[in-house]
């Protein structure tokens, strides 16, 4: 074996088939199978995403509508009946604060908390948070809690 019977493992190399725009002889010149002027013929065409051959493209028909508020806060909420279950399994004594909510999985560092009124709660519990709706609140003092707002 030497260099000049080196050769490929049959199979894995494809045969480009014939060289296009390498004159008239070669059956592939002149248009170079691109046909006569339009888009397509031109060196550089790329089909825009979306492009619909000049109709009206389907994102532009479409109607808009809607309103997405930039200055909406998002926050991650808790029920009262959670903060039960919490106290139940013995994870919460006497205090839940912010930390203790990220220590349990319950939000994410950089979250706003607001605890609902769904369910009820037995435990005297201090919680933080940076908002209340009014029936938790009242359920939280009338148990004999504290609710703190950040």
């Amino acid at each position: 074996m030497s260099l000049e019977n080196l050769t490929p493992a049959s199979g894995s190399v494809k045969t480009a088939g014939k060289r296009l725009g390498r004159g008239q002889s070669s059956g592939k010149g002149g248009t170079s199978t691109r046909g006569h002027k339009g888009a397509k013929s031109r060196s550089g065409y790329s089909k825009k995403i979306g492009f619909e051959g000049g109709q009206m493209p389907l994102q532009r028909r479409v109607p808009k509508f809607g309103f997405k508020n930039i200055n909406r806060k998002e926050y991650t909420v808790i029920n009262l009946d959670l903060l039960q279950d919490l106290i139940n399994e013995k994870k919460v004594k006497n205090e839940l604060d912010l930390k203790k909510f990220v220590e349990l999985r319950l939000a994410h560092k950089n979250d706003l908390i607001k605890i609902l009124g769904r369910g009820k709660i037995e435990g005297v519990l201090k919680v933080t948070a940076h908002k209340f709706s009014a029936t938790a609140k009242a359920a939280i003092e009338s148990a004999g809690g504290e609710a703190v707002t950040v």
